[in-house]
């Protein structure tokens, strides 16, 4: 019996869809936007069994690999996260819809009114690596602004985002969006992402997530603007006039809550007036929670025998997104020494100071030049849900454009409507 083979889009007709779809997506109305929002949070639900199915084949597959621990913690769905898609999706649902916002308006002498006005910036390229999640929170936030998305995912995840592009796109469609506004691309090798990285005809924004490896192979390929989410080196300083209790909570939550996130701290530096409070209790403290300290020579008299397991630093630790249950700690003479080390070694995703120092909390807020910046609270806030944005396609460690989560405002442009009768220039 003849079999027939189902013809897989090329990148190029993938992002050409985009782009056709695109135009009449950025016509739509919010009402049928949020409509189509609310039929994907619908289908995630009552599609969970096949979402989770289809996850427990990456798994397999990154356990027989040898994927790290991190990288299976990201890769791993459950109906907790399931919902917590869902959540997001309708976040994004109440957050008021950007395209057509008038940002400033004005008549001049002549009579004309003159408005600088949002609109979507038009294809969306989303590359990440081993977070399914990532296809639902991007394509929430793309649709909402007005922009069709085309998703390259991880071959680590390769089912589970297909099941969630799939289930997003037929849901979308059924409530009104164009076909082919939701694109997946299969998440092959490096010729796939080149030739995804020069459709610049089609496509208007890439954003990466991922390590080192993808912002490399990037730069040296990319005729299409991206705006780099990039890895986290974030640190905690504790000053010499913190409150030590809410150090040790603030270091904690940094390092522990979720140590495989791109916020999550990497290296406590501490003023060494308070190291000898400071320390001990926070290497019994950490030790009891599995994590690994990595001490600079000065910090290891006071970290050492207090429960938590020690490796002596080495310089390559003060580089290093670790994405573990490992802490880097060091100790500084002042914050001008904690901002030189962060300023040397970080990555400007997120840093904090735990201190009761005006002068010192002053000089770190505008010295520190992340996109998020922390006084006296956990760096793991840094993310597009808890700051109210619904869900964010990353962070960014960029100045232009788009600093800090990358929610709705930060997938618009903006564009002059002006609007006369009968004006001509003499």
């Amino acid at each position: 019996m003849a079999t027939t083979s189902v013809e897989v889009p090329s990148v190029a007709d993938v992002c050409r869809q985009a782009r056709d779809a695109g135009r009449r997506l950025a016509a739509l109305d919010t009402a049928t936007k949020d409509r189509a929002l609310g039929a994907i949070a619908d289908a995630i639900t009552a599609r969970s069994a096949e979402i989770l199915a289809a996850n427990a084949l990456d798994l397999e597959a990154g356990r027989e690999s040898g994927l790290s621990t991190a990288l299976m913690d990201r890769l791993r769905l459950d109906e907790a996260r399931l919902q917590g898609m869902v959540r997001g999706v309708r976040d994004v649902i109440a957050l008021r819809d950007p395209v057509g916002e008038t940002i400033e308006g004005y008549r001049l002498p002549n009579g004309l009114d003159v408005q600088r006005q949002r609109i979507p910036l038009g294809v969306v390229a989303v590359v990440y690596e081993a977070r399914p999640n990532v296809t639902i929170d991007a394509v929430a936030l793309t649709l909402k602004s007005g922009n069709a998305i085309v998703l390259r995912g991880s071959s680590s995840a390769l089912h589970s985002n297909r099941v969630l592009a799939t289930v997003a796109s037929e849901a979308a469609a059924a409530a009104g969006v164009p076909e082919g506004a939701i694109g997946l691309v299969s998440g092959g090798g490096r010729d796939e992402l080149t030739e995804l990285a020069t459709q610049d005809r089609y496509v208007d924004l890439i954003v990466p997530r991922g390590g080192d490896g993808l912002k490399r192979a990037l730069k040296g390929v990319a005729t299409v603007p991206v705006i780099f989410a990039a890895a986290g080196i974030g640190h905690v300083y504790v000053d010499a006039e913190a409150d030590l209790d809410q150090a040790l909570a603030i270091v904690e939550n940094s390092k522990v809550q979720r140590p495989s996130a791109c916020n999550a701290a990497e290296t406590v530096l501490v003023h060494r007036h308070v190291a000898e409070a400071f320390l001990p209790a926070m290497a019994e403290r950490l030790g009891a929670r599995g994590v690994e300290l990595r001490p600079h020579a000065e910090a290891l008299p006071f970290v050492e025998d207090r429960g938590a397991a020690v490796v002596p630093a080495t310089d390559e630790d003060w580089d290093t997104e670790h994405l573990a249950l490992i802490l880097g700690v060091r100790l500084v003479d002042d914050v001008w020494a904690a901002i030189d080390h962060i300023e040397a070694h970080g990555s400007g995703h997120s840093d904090a100071i735990v201190s009761r120092d005006a002068g010192a909390i002053r000089a770190f807020e505008r010295s520190v030049s992340s996109a998020a910046v922390y006084v006296n609270a956990s760096t793991r806030f840094t993310d597009g849900a808890e700051f109210g944005m619904g869900a964010e396609i990353g962070i960014s460690t960029q100045k232009l454009h788009a600093r800090g989560p990358i929610g709705l405002r930060e997938l618009t442009t903006y564009r002059y409507l002006v609007r006369g009768d009968g004006h001509v220039r003499g």
